[in-house]
């Protein structure tokens, strides 16, 4: 199973004046490192709980269908299924009817079920499912404790911009932190 991100959402989870007033900056001098750090900032916390703060469509590939009905998704909140896609002999895509389609985009992992399964002829990542999450289009429907988490985390970054450069970053987690984001991650045997 793997995900990838279609499109970049269209905003951050923070503004640049959310955390130039977090960090008391009051000058536009630093205005494109910060918006830097804060996109850096939101990756990492995507990637340690699995979620996506602002929603943006993303692309399930699956080598076959899984053994239960249930297909697991594993980044979330899960808003909707768009399409679902297999390969037919000649390599050429095609569209199921995803019409009926049963998801639990809330669940930690996302649970979906479909009407049907139609068979795919791709050894490899033959059924793609596309489908739209995060918590909303803006950070407003971001949950205040993970948008604090950012804050801390980008100004923690700033604070080692002489020390690190920004492809170095993230070059250190700020105390709290784990705390903040602990109630947002999965947590796996």
């Amino acid at each position: 199973m793997t995900i990838a991100e279609l499109l970049p959402p269209l905003a951050e989870p923070i503004t640049l004046a959310e955390v130039k007033a977090h960090l008391r900056l009051e000058t536009g001098d630093e205005d494109a490192l910060l918006s830097a750090l804060i996109r850096a900032a939101r990756e990492h916390l995507e990637g340690q709980t699995g979620l996506c703060l602002i929603v943006r469509p993303l692309r399930l590939y699956l080598d076959d269908w899984p053994e239960t009905k249930v297909i697991q998704i594993a980044r979330g909140p899960v808003q909707t299924i768009e399409t679902v896609t297999v390969y037919d002999a000649l390599g050429e895509s095609v569209e199921a009817d995803v019409a009926g389609y049963l998801l639990d985009g809330a669940a930690r992992p996302a649970r979906l079920i479909l009407p049907e399964r139609p068979t795919t002829m791709r050894a490899l990542n033959g059924i793609e499912i596309d489908f739209t999450a995060g918590f909303g289009e803006s950070g407003a429907d971001v949950p205040d404790t993970l948008k604090r988490a950012l804050l801390l985390h980008v100004a923690a970054m700033f604070e080692l911009r002489g020390a690190l450069a920004l492809d170095e970053q993230p070059g250190a987690v700020p105390q709290g932190y784990d705390r903040l984001i602990a109630p947002h991650c999965m947590r796996r045997l």
